[in-house]
């Protein structure tokens, strides 16, 4: 009987071992975009063709979310909203076999609320291979180990945003960092990983508007913390919080930097940085060819049109696309009737708050400086086709990034010169940012459509693979298998033995 007992004690001793804490390796991809928000995935190539019916390893049904894959050893996280009980969870997946190991549910009060694209379960976890950190805007920072036992957690406010407060933790060395901005609070924390004391906070002093999102995850180097912050690109000392250097510019704070060299490349993007965001408007004479039905030479409310303040023009099927001009604005008199002079009144207008805007862009800014907003400290490399968010990603000296309708652009990071500008097959709008394995570029469409391209000056359209569902969740690659977030589902795609 002892012996009996011996050898069950002994084989759950081994079966539990594969879920024992595990060291980083460079394969694992342990925060968003993989380590430090490269984007850029270690070791073996990936399927270039896959899809629901094609090189699939698993799948596995899921509840909503936008976050992307965590993983470290075997072990892949996620976080979960599941929208009939209203309850957040965070969840262990085996990556090898698309078992859930576990599964916890995070108890907040309220569930935050946000842009109609916008999940609660947004922000991406991290982990360092003892631990997994959870961040939810509905309730703050929650820490488990391997086994899923709640270590600690970090309880902040309900978040309360236009966008939704989709931004994710990261680990580094001994710390977690989280920059978090709403209307409630903005600061940049950093708490001990072990046990979630607050190391060290600074609050920050930039107003938060609707159009902030502050979704950017921060990244290191050199013991600098950078922060793609609400108008601001920031750097920070990282064990102590001190600030080192800002570089002011026009953005939402929504795209996560890349290193590049001796510089960070940072997507600033605002709603009305370039001619695109900003449709033009028709004089008061053409607006009545066009539109005047019953020939009286004014605009009625059902011959008035829409006209966009600023628009997407790629992606345009995204909810709450844009801000368009209200009948009721223009016909300041409430007669019903649209005359030029109103007319002309609320164009003007309108253009002295397009003007206010700042020109937005592709930044390549030092990382060792030592003046405040110095514009020598900053490289302008592109000013069209910015993504507003995907991430950037820098390989062998280029700069890659799409925007919404699949424009994928190549720069050469050393001069800026535009190497291409091209469509991919993957339209419509972007949530989910690239990412290169085996030397192959991988864009991802909201529609679910996923193109593969060489890298170079030369690109060459490999494969389109359709998802058959929407995509939000950045992919995440490990071992030479993609790990593909639908709304509905997770999927591994990896290559078979038989190939």
């Amino acid at each position: 009987m002892s012996f009996r007992i011996f050898s069950l004690l002994f084989l759950l001793c081994l079966l539990s071992t594969k879920w024992l804490p595990v060291k980083l390796s460079a394969e694992d991809w342990p925060q968003f975009r993989g380590t430090n928000s490269s984007g850029i995935a270690a070791g073996n190539s990936a399927p270039i063709h896959f899809g629901p019916d094609m090189n699939v390893l698993w799948n596995l049904s899921l509840d909503a979310g936008h976050s992307s894959p965590c993983i470290v050893g075997d072990a892949l996280f996620l976080t979960t909203y599941h929208k009939s009980s209203n309850s957040l969870f965070v969840l262990c997946i085996d990556r090898r076999r698309g078992t859930v190991r576990w599964q916890r549910r995070v108890d907040a009060k309220s569930i935050e609320r946000g842009h109609p694209s916008f999940n609660p379960a947004s922000s991406t976890p991290t982990s360092d291979g003892k631990r997994v950190v959870a961040y939810f805007g509905s309730y703050g920072l929650i820490c488990f180990d391997m086994l899923g036992t709640k270590l600690w957690d970090v309880q902040m406010p309900l978040t309360k945003s236009y966008s939704g407060n989709a931004t994710s933790p990261a680990i580094f060395g001994d710390l977690v960092i989280l920059y978090r901005g709403n209307y409630v609070d903005h600061f940049l924390l950093a708490v001990n990983k072990k046990t979630g004391e607050e190391v060290w906070r600074v609050k920050q002093d930039e107003h938060i508007t609707g159009e902030m999102a502050c979704t950017a995850c921060p990244i290191v180097t050199d013991g600098k913390l950078i922060v793609h912050t609400a108008r601001a690109v920031r750097a920070f000392q990282l064990n102590t919080g001190k600030h080192l250097w800002t570089v002011k510019c026009a953005t939402t704070a929504t795209s996560t930097p890349v290193l590049a060299g001796e510089e960070i490349i940072v997507a600033a993007w605002n709603k009305l940085g370039e001619e695109a965001l900003r449709p033009p408007f028709p004089d008061f004479d053409e607006l009545v060819k066009q539109n005047d039905k019953n020939d009286d030479q004014q605009i009625g409310r059902d011959e008035f049109p829409t006209f966009w303040i600023f628009h997407r023009p790629e992606g345009a099927e995204a909810p709450q696309n844009g801000a368009t001009v209200r009948f009721q604005q223009v016909d300041s008199n409430r007669d019903g009737q649209i005359v030029s002079a109103e007319w002309k009144k609320q164009i003007a207008g309108i253009e002295r708050y397009r003007a206010q805007a700042s020109q937005h862009g592709m930044l390549a800014i030092k990382l060792n400086q030592a003046g405040q907003n110095d514009p020598t400290n900053v490289r302008i490399l592109d000013t069209a086709s910015i993504p507003e968010v995907p991430s950037p990603l820098s390989i062998d000296g280029y700069l890659y990034f799409v925007k919404n309708g699949g424009i994928l652009t190549c720069l050469e990071i050393a001069t800026g010169k535009r190497i291409y500008r091209m469509r991919t097959p993957g339209r419509g709008t972007h949530y989910a940012s690239p990412f290169i394995s085996g030397g192959k570029l991988y864009t991802i469409s909201g529609a679910g459509v996923i193109s593969v391209l060489t890298l170079g000056p030369n690109p060459k359209l490999l494969a389109t693979n359709d998802m058959l569902d929407e995509v939000y969740a950045s992919p995440a690659v490990v071992d030479g298998t993609i790990y593909v977030r639908t709304h509905a589902a997770l999927y591994a795609f990896r290559y078979s033995d038989k190939r």
